[in-house]
């Protein structure tokens, strides 16, 4: 390829992806409601996903730094949708999991974007779908193998 087509191709990308991102984000955010952030989704999500968790795990998976999990965390239990278990054996380990309102808040918000998501989707033929999310888990895979080199 030459220099040109490649330099449209990347503003190309970088023009959809933005978009993409920023659109998506603000209409998960609709469907979320005011009782939640969208990072604060995500926590929910991730713990509802293993069951138990500690921040430290969180702050891994997210690529964050552990205060700014202590922050959603902090507000989520206020909001009494996690609970924090602290080891036994070693009192400095603190687990986290959903409580039922937690839960509640959880499945009430996944089923509007699963509606969401699914109302786009559904646009898509199978092979159109299923050629996509290759796509883009090669993506992934190509993003996080770079990443990992770089730490």
């Amino acid at each position: 390829m030459c220099d040109k087509s490649i330099k449209e191709l990347v503003d190309h990308y970088i023009h959809v992806s933005f978009s993409v991102n920023k659109i998506a984000e603000g209409m998960i955010k609709e469907e979320i409601g005011s009782d939640l952030t969208n990072d604060q989704h995500y926590t929910l999500r991730y713990i509802n996903k293993v069951g138990t968790c500690t921040s430290s795990e969180l702050a891994e998976v997210f690529d964050v730094k552990k205060s700014a999990i202590t922050a959603i965390i902090t507000r989520l239990w206020e909001k009494g949708f996690i609970q924090r278990t602290r080891d036994e054996d070693d009192r400095r380990l603190v687990y986290l999991a959903l409580t039922d309102k937690g839960n509640e808040m959880f499945q009430k918000t996944e089923e509007r974007i699963q509606s969401l998501v699914e109302s786009f989707i559904t646009q898509f033929d199978q092979d159109e779908i299923v050629q996509f999310l290759k796509t883009y888990d090669k993506l992934n895979d190509i993003l996080a193998e770079r990443k990992s080199r770089v730490e």
